[in-house]
């Protein structure tokens, strides 16, 4: 067996090494300086001319200095009297955004309010319009950012921070890093939460391993009820853990026992290439095109929209083992559908009531006789009909689905000008799209690094 010594000599030349690479390089840290520097001096010219604009603010993990040398963003937050009105917070926070940075062809992006992105000399810089109020007194979904910058700058340490970044290094590796809908994952600021709570990443790991229903990291006295509840610090009254996705909570417990059980570099490095895939001939794909809108709203209408035709599908009797969607950054789009099978029985039996019930009798003998095959009474005393299915074959079923009945299909309405364009249901290996491909293969393939 090992000696607690040897598993604690392995354990840390594991975080040393973990460390090493999650930590930026004084050339990479004076680099991202100079850039903010400069950008800096730029918003701080373009404000001058709006009375309604009280100053501006670097926030994110570049603020903190928790950012990840792959993961390099300049958030600017430019903030704004509380009493500007909606209409100018949202004009006069774009104008900023592209004066400041006309020399560096910005474009504007969009969250609850759209912001200005640009990317100078290889970093992506965000200005984000944001009110200048107290804590609780948000006005905005970016109010927060500045008093979340604050708190982490006094409550991490520098050996803390250097935590957070290995924290965001493992999320990165079992793919749960990020809290935008595409990937409802971990936010860089829940890893710097999770930090600040529990100390360093290896204490967050024995926390999360042995972590039960029911379970709230943080303290409030309000109650939530999703799958991982995690107390925003500057907040009491905010859940964090609201935008995490049951799967990619459960990667971050089994992956959590799985590093403890047995800590390892591959933990850190680039992820596991996907195996050749054994079940591509189960899966489904509907592809279509999308006019162009904001990531939050395409990925919300495709998620919901995946859901919906999974549920189609099971009523009509196919098993959906998994369902997932996917999009590049053209105009692509995809449901994506495990089965069991592609192709089910041809008859079904539809179960009736019970004979003492004299009138639902007569309505089910009524309304199903004439297409049944055969019909009996079961040892339940119930009536039974044998009955052909319309559609036995799942591309037959959801071409007649989306082409012809979509407005029953439970495809959400912003969808379904898209659909009208143009839809193609087709096997997983006639697929040719690199985003789609990859989104097949992350149902399709068993996580090694979690399942080992």
């Amino acid at each position: 067996y090992r000696s607690v010594g040897c598993e604690r000599k392995e354990m840390n030349l594991v975080l040393n090494y973990a460390k090493k690479i999650a930590v930026p390089s004084q050339r990479l840290q004076k680099e991202k300086q100079q850039i903010a520097r400069k950008v800096c001096g730029l918003i701080n010219e373009s404000i001058g001319k709006y009375n309604q604009i009280v100053g501006f603010a670097l926030g994110g993990s570049y603020a903190k200095d928790t950012w990840l040398p792959e993961k390099a963003d300049i958030d600017i937050f430019v903030k704004f009297n509380k009493k500007t009105s909606e209409k100018d917070f949202r004009s006069i926070g774009t104008k900023i955004g592209f004066e400041s940075l006309k020399k560096y062809k910005p474009y504007t992006r969009y969250a609850e309010h759209p912001f200005v992105e640009a990317v100078v000399n290889g970093t992506k810089v965000n200005v984000v319009p944001c009110y200048d109020v107290n804590v609780g007194e948000w006005q905005s979904a970016t109010d927060r950012s500045i008093h979340h910058t604050k708190f982490m700058s006094k409550k991490l340490t520098n050996s803390m921070k250097d935590e957070v970044r290995i924290l965001k290094k493992f999320f990165l590796h079992i793919d749960v890093y990020g809290a935008e809908l595409a990937k409802e994952g971990f936010s860089g600021y829940v890893s710097e939460v999770l930090i600040s709570y529990f100390g360093n990443f290896e204490k967050t790991l024995k926390k999360i391993s042995k972590l039960k229903k029911g379970d709230v990291i943080g303290k409030s006295a309000k109650k939530f009820s999703s799958s991982i509840v995690i107390i925003d610090p500057i907040d009491s009254n905010r859940n964090l853990g609201a935008a995490i996705s049951v799967e990619s909570l459960g990667k971050f417990v089994l992956a959590s026992r799985e590093f403890l059980k047995k800590p390892s570099k591959k933990f850190f490095k680039k992820p596991i290439p996907k195996r050749n895939m054994k079940n591509i001939d189960k899966i489904v794909v509907v592809q279509f095109k999308f006019k162009q809108r904001s990531d939050d709203i395409i990925w919300g209408q495709i998620k919901r929209a995946s859901n919906a035709l999974k549920t189609q599908l099971e009523l009509d009797g196919f098993t959906v083992l998994r369902n997932s969607s996917a999009k590049d950054e053209k105009e692509n789009g995809a449901l994506i559908f495990l089965l069991q099978t592609k192709k089910i029985e041809e008859s079904f039996v539809r179960v009736g009531p019970n004979i003492s019930s004299e009138d639902h009798c007569e309505k089910f003998i009524s309304a199903n006789l004439k297409r049944s095959q055969l019909m009996w009474i079961n040892e339940e005393n119930k009536i039974q009909s044998l009955q052909k299915r319309k559609y036995s074959d799942v591309i037959l079923f959801l071409n007649n689905l989306l082409k012809t009945n979509l407005k029953n299909s439970g495809i959400p309405k912003g969808l379904e000008k898209d659909f009208k364009k143009g839809v193609k249901i087709v096997h997983a290996n006639k697929v040719s799209n690199k985003s789609i491909n990859e989104a097949i293969r992350n149902i399709a393939v068993t996580d090694e690094t979690i399942f080992s």
